[in-house]
């Protein structure tokens, strides 16, 4: 009677080696969602939709895109960390929720290295800093010029404070040693619509957010936040050429699971989402709206959150932000 028990816990164990392959092949067999921390219609949202449509012809399965936003984007990171790790909840995570939100909360509910299983860098944002044409000035040597000769009397708009838009002009007060006062809005949108109505004198946007208010003269874009050039706008110069050298803050953006996923459906979701990066009809719709697209492989997306966690934690500090 032992042997026969002893065989069958080694036939048990043989076939729960093969559950996870055979999960991974079989995958998805139902509807799959995918958690976005940020508004509909935003920038990250656009490119979230594009992969959602080409992941279900491929995978002949609906992806709902679930937009949970509040608190910084922390409601949606939360949702997702705490999913089942069935391969059944994506998540999109970028430098605010992943990077910048460990330095500005105490008890942040969820842990950006711990909670999630990287899956792919999907994209660097571009984004700019641009000025209301009230504002006298059209480059970044002349506007930070204009502001020291007016120490705390220019304000600038951010969606938040800790918010991917508030730390790189931290970064640039730091940097240029110019006194301008944040004023945070409960949302980028409406911080955009006040910079674009005058209400307010600057921020830093998606650039392609700004872009298109560019081209009609409503806006005026100085210079774009990356360390080179955004290759949808070669003619407009970087802040670190401006006068600024070393300065780069663009905004990123890539696909989590949760902790504890099978290594083999985190490998499907990141071939997947690959095979989409490298679509030429995704290079000339997200590229033309200031994404530079990357892929990764799940390793190198760690790396890379990691990274910025400890590239950020000093332009937080230097800031003089507390941890909330």
């Amino acid at each position: 009677m032992n042997e026969k028990r002893i065989a069958r816990s080694i036939a048990l164990l043989a076939m729960s080696a093969f559950v996870p392959i055979a999960t991974a092949q079989t995958y998805p067999t139902k509807t799959v969602r995918l958690v976005l921390p940020f508004a509909a219609g935003s920038a990250v949202d656009v490119l979230a939709r594009h992969y959602a449509q080409k992941m279900s012809e491929q995978w002949k399965q609906q992806i709902v895109v679930d937009n949970r936003t509040g608190a910084n984007g922390i409601i949606g990171m939360e949702f997702t960390a705490k999913a089942p790790p069935d391969g059944y909840t994506i998540g999109m995570g970028n430098v605010a929720t992943l990077a910048i939100n460990p330095h500005l909360y105490a008890r942040l509910p969820y842990d950006s290295v711990k909670d999630f299983a990287p899956v792919l860098l999907a994209a660097e944002i571009n984004n700019c800093l641009a000025v209301h044409p009230s504002v006298p000035v059209t480059n970044i040597k002349e506007l930070i010029a204009f502001a020291k000769a007016r120490p705390g009397q220019l304000n600038y708009a951010s969606g938040g404070v800790g918010s991917a838009q508030h730390i790189p002009m931290e970064m640039l007060k730091a940097m240029t040693g110019i006194n301008v006062l944040h004023v945070p809005y409960k949302g980028l949108a409406a911080a955009f619509n006040d910079t674009l109505a005058g209400q307010i004198p600057m921020m830093i946007p998606g650039l392609a957010t700004a872009l298109p208010h560019a081209n009609s003269s409503k806006l005026r874009i100085l210079a774009t936040t990356g360390a080179k050039r955004a290759a949808a706008t070669p003619q407009i110069p970087s802040i670190a050429e401006s006068g600024v050298p070393g300065y780069d803050f663009d905004s990123w953006t890539g696909f989590l699971l949760p902790a504890g996923t099978a290594a083999d459906l985190v490998s499907r979701v990141n071939a997947e989402t690959l095979r989409v990066t490298r679509l030429p009809e995704t290079k000339d719709r997200l590229s033309a709206l200031g994404f530079a697209l990357i892929g990764s492989t799940p390793a190198e997306f760690g790396e890379y959150i990691r990274a910025n966690i400890a590239r950020i934690g000093p332009v937080v500090k230097a800031a003089g932000i507390k941890p909330e």
